[in-house]
């Protein structure tokens, strides 16, 4: 064969696995879609002990075909403290339960010949994307179709270049001794590298099965690229963490670690493994010469068929040490002593990897609630710089206020083009509303940080008035300051809750206690003025403070508004 037909089949095969990609991430997308945002509650919810965590896990990634989206979700609630580590160690073993189901649907793509079955699930598939209640079923459609058009294209490829007759490529493998433990681990790490680089562990077992169906790649040295495909396939997780949390970043480095132990014990005792999955298909490693009918019907089965055994077995072992994976991840990675809440860093979006928009939309909320909190403590601030008297302490707390302010501001401009960005996917229209609503959030929150900084501004100038409160003043004030963060924490509670599991009534008493109390306070003052209680000037400062508070009670009430999708009806 010549270097121009040799051309020819290198781009059939990378054109093919390219589409095998593209089909995998176009049904993974859909079936999250359909799924909506239930999967996120349960990944949320049955995660209480290291079964129903396991379990979860294995239940998500067959659903969503995809133990990236579920071990990108299980990172992202580490990083938001929704799961404690050792739950979502838990998740991530059934993850690697759930992901060996894309093996049986690739092997049964090469065992079979689904032509029949794809052209007709393509045109099934367009007429449900132009049915606008219907075109997630459509996108499924055509990317299992597309998924399934790839791996009919690669098998025939594999035909057509015959490798079996070609010496070349026989000569290659046969010069590798499939009983040295050399070897295999040359393999191991031939998977390892190709996925890290293809970010795509479905595209690793479409090549091995492949080479192995056409009988020049040896079943050890196959099943050592699948072992191989196990590494490579956490570097996903353990990139999204990079711009996480300490937790997240352990939590990606404990996949890593189970999936390396249970490499090593499975190269302790492989050939009496393998040969165990292959008389448990009824397949003789051994035979000098395997019919061919034989190989691409049997050695996907077995390659997908090792893949489950070697996932249930190491979560078998793994799953009554997850205190101790715990104990070597925090040991390899240690707590930064930096508290970093004083520096402007977006913890959840950042995890840039492989997202789709429903999890883009899950990371934006928990920046959302992020941000709710900051401003909590910066108000906490504010009530904290009203009792401080030391100069330098008071000084530096107001710088501190200050530069929560420029946070407030940089956030909301960074959420907003954040999801600027993710508006521009193909979008269900419950998630588009989601992010209108959570432009809306973001928006009074900044605005939230306006009226701390303001209430800041408002005791300096007190300060530097050389005047101060009567102590009925320092009392009315600490009373307001009271009930304004008790509307920050009711805020709080319902950005971080469930709509249906929570009551907006108590944002609205607060707000409308509030509104009653400032105008109490209004009528007092001018009452106090007239008596020469305290000077004009003192009584327009703790005016200010007052008015500012109220302001600030109508911004958490119009985010707990944007949050529940609801309005209060005025009497």
């Amino acid at each position: 064969m010549d270097t121009s037909n040799y051309l020819v089949f290198i781009f059939k095969i990378a054109g093919s696995l390219a589409l095998l990609i593209y089909g995998m991430k176009i049904m993974s997308e859909a079936l999250q879609k359909m799924a909506g945002p239930q999967l996120r509650h349960i990944l949320g919810a049955m995660t209480t002990n290291r079964f129903t965590g396991m379990l979860t896990g294995t239940l998500i990634t067959s659903a969503v075909q995809s133990s990236t989206a579920t071990t990108v979700m299980t990172v992202s609630f580490v990083n938001a403290g929704l799961l404690t580590l050792a739950q979502a160690i838990s998740v991530i073993m059934g993850a690697n339960i759930g992901t060996t189901l894309t093996a049986w649907i690739m092997s049964l793509g090469f065992s079979i010949d689904l032509t029949s079955f794809v052209f007709p699930a393509f045109m099934v598939g367009i007429m449900l994307i132009y049915n606008r209640k219907q075109r997630y079923k459509g996108d499924f459609l055509f990317g299992i179709a597309f998924l399934f058009y790839s791996l009919v294209l690669l098998s025939d490829t594999g035909k057509s270049l015959d490798l079996q007759h070609n010496q070349a490529a026989i000569d290659f493998f046969s010069s590798f001794d499939v009983n040295s433990y050399f070897s295999i681990l040359i393999f191991l790490l031939i998977g390892t590298i190709i996925t890290l680089i293809v970010q795509s562990s479905a595209a690793v077992m479409a090549i091995t099965i492949l080479l192995c169906t056409t009988g020049v790649l040896p079943i050890y040295l196959g099943i050592a690229l699948v072992m191989g495909e196990n590494i490579g396939t956490t570097g996903t997780a353990n990139l999204v963490a990079l711009g996480s949390n300490v937790q997240a970043r352990r939590t990606a480095m404990a996949h890593l670690v189970f999936n390396v132990f249970g490499v090593i014990w499975v190269l302790i005792f492989f050939y009496p493994f393998v040969n165990m999955i292959c008389r448990l298909v009824g397949y003789d490693p051994t035979a000098a010469t395997p019919n061919a009918t034989d190989l691409a019907k049997t050695l996907p089965i077995i390659l997908a068929m090792f893949h489950t055994c070697f996932n249930l077995f190491n979560t078998g072992i793994l799953i009554w040490f997850i205190p101790q994976i715990e104990k070597i991840v925090c040991w390899i990675i240690k707590s930064g002593k930096k508290d970093e809440e004083e520096d402007f860093r977006l913890r959840f979006i950042q995890a840039g990897i492989m997202k789709t928009p429903e999890l883009s939309v899950l990371e934006a909320q928990k920046e959302i609630s992020s941000f709710a909190e900051r401003m909590q403590r910066m108000f906490g601030m504010v009530r904290e710089l009203l009792s401080t008297h030391d100069e330098s302490e008071f000084v530096k707390l107001y710088t501190r206020i200050e530069k929560y302010e420029n946070i407030s501001d940089s956030m909301e401009q960074e959420i907003a083009k954040y999801l600027s960005a993710v508006s521009d996917a193909h979008l269900s229209d419950e998630t588009k509303a989601k992010i209108r609503d959570m432009m809306r959030e973001i928006t009074e929150l900044e605005s939230i940080g306006d009226s701390c900084y303001n209430l800041a501004r408002t005791i300096s100038r007190l300060v530097n008035s050389k005047e101060d409160f009567t102590e009925k003043q320092y009392e009315r004030i600490h009373q307001m300051f009271e009930l304004t963060d008790d509307s920050l924490s009711q805020m709080n509670v319902i950005i971080r809750g469930r709509k249906e599991h929570l009551d907006v009534n108590r944002s609205f008493n607060i707000e409308t206690e509030i509104n009653n109390y400032r105008t109490q306070l209004r009528t007092q003052n001018v009452f106090d003025i007239n008596n020469h209680e305290y000077t004009y000037n003192v009584g327009t400062m703790y005016m200010d403070i007052i008015n500012e508070c109220e302001k600030l009670a109508d911004y958490v009430v119009n985010v707990v508004e944007a949050r529940m999708g609801t309005r209060r009806v005025e009497a």
